[in-house]
């Protein structure tokens, strides 16, 4: 079954700003996907086509991504009439098409709706499985050589800092991972509970404004540093009953801070200009040594600059704990495999619109994974109702995502994907736990 047509749109996402949406129709019906976007993006990322004009969404619109899909990618696919079933074909015809290493002549954008919509025909596509195809987790599974599905333990972003939040805090997410749950709908539990009680114990210490959420719908109080953040992590935790069975998860996001390459803690205040009052990062390290002896950390994600390997290579060389590369790596796989030679870390935070196709993403989980790294699945700061995520997070058994706290619609739609995902496997169903960072092994 080939392509009929592809309607490309301008829609908005959770931050209120464009972003783009594809109609993809074929015999079966109609595939539609949504691209996200970030807000701390690194400098690496494949190129989000913007239209630049500070006149119209403060320069954010997608016209010319959609005008690139309309005149350009959308025809050129349907005359090829490629397998919708082979999705590196399609997404090799469409980085053919754009002719850049960085998709910066159409825009990853406009690829990656295109990519994810494909990739939902695909599954449907499969007649030998049934008038409906099969389930677009199954579909992952199946092109990325998984004879097996695992459903992933939820990491939720409960205090937002960073640049998600208007709040003193330097380090972007604290989450909390439901490690000890039994399956995922436990896991949902645990953490919407637990969240519920952190609202109380903020709201109890800095007040009612302070229950204000961010981005990711995490809170996000005025607390002036880290230990403060897992301080009130932890008691949330103790009084939710889960003390053990939740440990916590960290995103510095340090390429915000980072300075002259220094690391300013305190870079969301501009009379902070002292270079001697920033961290070296072998200083960092230290503090973040400190975290994990003291708190049930079990992962730190972009810990340096997206630039200071050395840093990296350094702090992974003995951490027992899961470090996870961001901006370091940004799924592309040529850095994932310069961060593998390196040792630079041990684990990939997977993000599609990071390098713009389905099939790059996968390569970029599976040369991890065969490396014995951890694949973390995230979510963007602004975000759409699209659930592809979840499905790819199942198929491709990362046993571990991101997307934001158990709060806002966008959010719970990937957390909401994956109970259904849950309930149709049923006895099947395989709950990553604690080996979230090697579920396969």
């Amino acid at each position: 079954m080939s392509i009929k047509s592809i309607k490309a749109r301008q829609i908005f996402d959770s931050r209120g700003n464009p972003t783009v949406e594809v109609d993809l129709f074929t015999g079966k019906g109609m595939f539609r996907s949504a691209v996200p976007s970030g807000a701390s993006t690194g400098i690496h990322e494949a190129v989000e086509l913007r239209d630049g004009d500070p006149k119209a969404y403060h320069g954010k619109g997608v016209s010319k991504a959609i005008k690139n899909i309309t005149d350009t990618l959308a025809p050129a696919l349907i005359k090829e009439k490629l397998d919708l079933k082979d999705q590196t074909a399609v997404d090799n015809f469409l980085c053919k098409l754009d002719g850049t290493k960085n998709k910066g002549n159409l825009g990853a954008n406009a690829i990656l709706a295109i990519s994810m919509a494909v990739c939902k025909a695909g599954a449907a596509e499969k007649h030998d499985m049934g008038p409906q195809g099969v389930p677009l987790y199954q579909h992952l599974a199946d092109i990325s050589g998984n004879n097996t599905v695992i459903m992933p333990v939820p990491s939720f972003n409960v205090i937002n800092g960073g640049s998600h939040a208007g709040n003193k805090l330097a380090m972007q997410e604290f989450m909390i991972m439901p490690t000890g749950a039994s399956n995922f709908k436990e896991a949902m539990r645990m953490g919407s509970e637990t969240y519920h009680h952190l609202k109380s114990v903020i709201k109890a210490k800095y007040g009612q404004d302070a229950c204000n959420v961010g981005d990711e719908g995490g809170f996000a109080p005025n607390i002036d540093g880290a230990k403060e953040g897992l301080d009130l992590l932890v008691e949330a935790i103790e009084k939710a009953g889960y003390t053990g069975k939740i440990e916590i998860g960290m995103d510095s996001a340090a390429s915000e801070f980072c300075k002259e390459g220094k690391y300013d803690l305190d870079f969301k205040n501009k009379e902070s200009v002292d270079p001697t009052k920033w961290l070296t990062s072998d200083e960092l390290a230290e503090c973040y040594k400190e975290f994990v002896a003291n708190y049930p950390v079990v992962f730190i994600e972009d810990p340096f600059d997206q630039d200071d390997w050395d840093a990296f290579v350094k702090f992974t060389a003995d951490a027992p704990f899961q470090i996870v590369g961001d901006d370091l790596l940004v799924t592309n796989p040529e850095r994932v495999q310069k961060g593998i030679d390196l040792k630079s870390c041990n684990a990939l935070l997977l993000k599609v619109n990071q390098i713009g196709t389905v099939t790059e993403s996968i390569k970029a989980c599976k040369m991890a994974q065969a490396a014995g790294w951890g694949v973390l699945v995230s979510h963007r700061s602004g975000e759409t109702e699209d659930t592809f995520i979840a499905d790819l997070v199942v198929g491709l058994c990362c046993g571990q995502i991101k997307t934001g706290a158990p709060c806002r619609s966008e959010r719970l739609a990937k957390y909401n994907q994956l109970l259904r995902i849950e309930e149709e496997l049923g006895a099947n169903a395989k709950f990553a736990g604690k080996k979230f960072r090697r579920p396969l092994s």
